[in-house]
């Protein structure tokens, strides 16, 4: 049996928003594969102690050290556990997120040449962070892309007539959620029924600052808070239109979730959304913050339906790449013939 210590975010019991430690670990669990976890800690802190703790506490004990490695602050916990594991000659693995790594990799040579050159192997979920890190001579790379289980996301046909709007994401301003609020007031005006169900836990701000925005152009939003992933699809069915508004991405789950769900998507082009959605082919794509085009493009998929269907069908066809039961063949393919 493989043992692997996963290192990452696993704040669930927190409210906060699932990440590929939830999901993947719980996927490779059930292929098998014995998981260690670090960390569930709320306090950063905490949660570095006790990633520091396990890594030193598992050493003899595990195969791999599976790291979610992000742009932002977590940037950190990536290079600080990366580095225990070279001292203690254990095989790590940074699995890349966030829109932003291209630019921190830039900014932090140094340090990103100590993590990803010294790496048993980096994982790419998109083309758009293997293009990158490519670029910038990290040859040790594999594309393996962020998963879902297709079984578990009905398919549904929607009338598009008039737009109600779904939005998933943490509420945090790299997510840009206050955008999809001013596409809505714009829609109203033509669209007087149009509708807007905005599903995530309160990050930041951003929060507090939609809200007041919706009370003072007198608009009416469903914040729903933090739902499962069971309450989310079922709401989703009263949904015919999903936004993306995010100034930085990779791959997000939330957006396959919705092509799964067959729900056409209109999102920002920023980061690597251009290599998972095709203009007018699987989504409709808009500047960053572009709100009055945002707007236009939702208009597109109510005054177009033949071509509002084929979007959806081809979004169908895009997401059957990313279901678990092909994924898993990629990730069984590193972790158990390698480890020989």
């Amino acid at each position: 049996m493989i043992r692997i210590l996963y290192i990452g975010n696993k704040l669930t019991k927190h409210g906060y928003t699932s990440t590929s430690i939830d999901t993947l670990g719980v996927f490779l669990e059930r292929e098998g594969f014995k998981i260690y976890y670090a960390s569930s800690k709320k306090s950063k802190f905490l949660r570095i102690i006790d990633m520091i703790g396990k890594t030193i506490k598992y050493r003899n004990k595990i195969d791999f050290v599976l790291i979610d490695t992000y742009s932002t602050l977590n940037f950190w916990y990536t290079f600080i556990i990366s580095q225990l594991c070279r001292v203690l000659n254990i095989k790590y693995i940074p699995k890349l997120h966030g829109g932003d790594l291209p630019r921190r990799i830039k900014r932090n040579p140094f340090y990103s040449n100590l993590i990803f050159n010294n790496s048993f192997i980096n994982i790419a979920p998109s083309n758009y962070l293997y293009e990158a890190f490519y670029k910038n001579g990290y040859t040790n790379l594999v594309y393996i892309p962020n998963t879902i289980e297709l079984q578990n996301y009905p398919f549904i046909k929607r009338e598009v007539i008039v737009p109600k709007l779904l939005w998933v994401r943490s509420f945090s301003k790299i997510y840009n959620p206050i955008m999809a609020i001013k596409v809505l007031v714009e829609l109203k005006k033509e669209y007087p029924n149009a509708t807007l169900c905005m599903i995530g836990p309160k990050k930041d701000e951003s929060y507090i600052a939609s809200v007041r925005f919706a009370k003072k152009n007198k608009v009416e939003v469903n914040f729903t808070g933090k739902l499962s992933k069971f309450e989310w699809i079922n709401l989703s069915n009263s949904s015919n239109i999903f936004l993306n508004t995010t100034h930085f991405d990779n791959t997000p789950i939330s957006v396959i979730e919705a092509m799964a769900l067959g729900i056409p998507v209109v999102s920002t082009k920023v980061g690597g959304i251009p290599f998972l959605l095709e203009h007018e082919k699987n989504a409709l794509l808009v500047s960053d913050n572009d709100v009055e085009d945002m707007t236009t493009q939702i208009k597109k998929l109510l005054k177009n339906p033949e071509q509002t269907n084929i979007i959806v069908e081809n979004a169908r066809e895009t997401v059957n790449n990313f279901d678990w039961e092909i994924v898993k063949l990629k990730w069984i393919e590193l972790l158990k013939v390698h480890n020989k």
